[in-house]
């Protein structure tokens, strides 16, 4: 089953976002593929995080997020936040980035985002933990081509799936 599951998921090539959260003055972000829009409304937006990444470890500390919508031009970007880990680096050092009221950091490169904060979390057991937030504002820089998972197929992740981080 795990070969024709993956075939069939793979085929849908979603979109690819980079999370960003900050919580007690610790910064974190990373590359997420799990993530979807969850009410039209009131406005909802869901994301998967990693229990392995750092940023998820700083989300259970957080109420607000950024959700950057890469385009096919922002690869590197993808790199960077994918295959870093934050907990040895600081992702967003050299970036050019701006803070919200609540802490967040923007990344001034993916301009095509939407602040949300956190609604609620949910942890089923698996490898990765839902968080479901209420849209707050969105901002777009016009039409792009979306950056796929097929666009960085060559990527190796910060953390393997394997490495749960355990709830404080």
């Amino acid at each position: 089953m795990s070969t024709d599951l993956d075939a069939l998921l793979g085929s849908a090539d979603p979109p690819l976002i980079v999370v960003t959260t900050a919580a007690e003055g610790e910064r974190a972000g990373c590359l997420v593929g799990f993530h979807s829009q969850a009410s039209i409304g009131p406005q909802r937006y869901c994301f998967w995080l990693s229990k392995a990444n750092h940023t998820y470890r700083v989300a259970l500390r957080s109420e607000s997020f950024a959700v950057h919508f890469l385009t096919t031009t922002d690869r590197e970007l993808a790199r960077h936040f994918g295959s870093l880990s934050g907990s040895e680096t600081d992702k967003f050092a050299g970036l050019d980035i701006t803070v919200t009221e609540a802490g967040v950091p923007l990344i001034a490169d993916l301009p095509n985002r939407i602040t949300v904060e956190r609604i609620a979390m949910l942890d089923d057991g698996g490898d990765h933990v839902c968080t479901t937030a209420r849209v707050l504002a969105a901002e777009s820089a016009g039409d792009f081509t979306p950056l796929r998972p097929s666009h960085v197929a060559d990527l190796s992740p910060g953390h393997s799936s394997d490495e749960r981080a355990v709830r404080p």
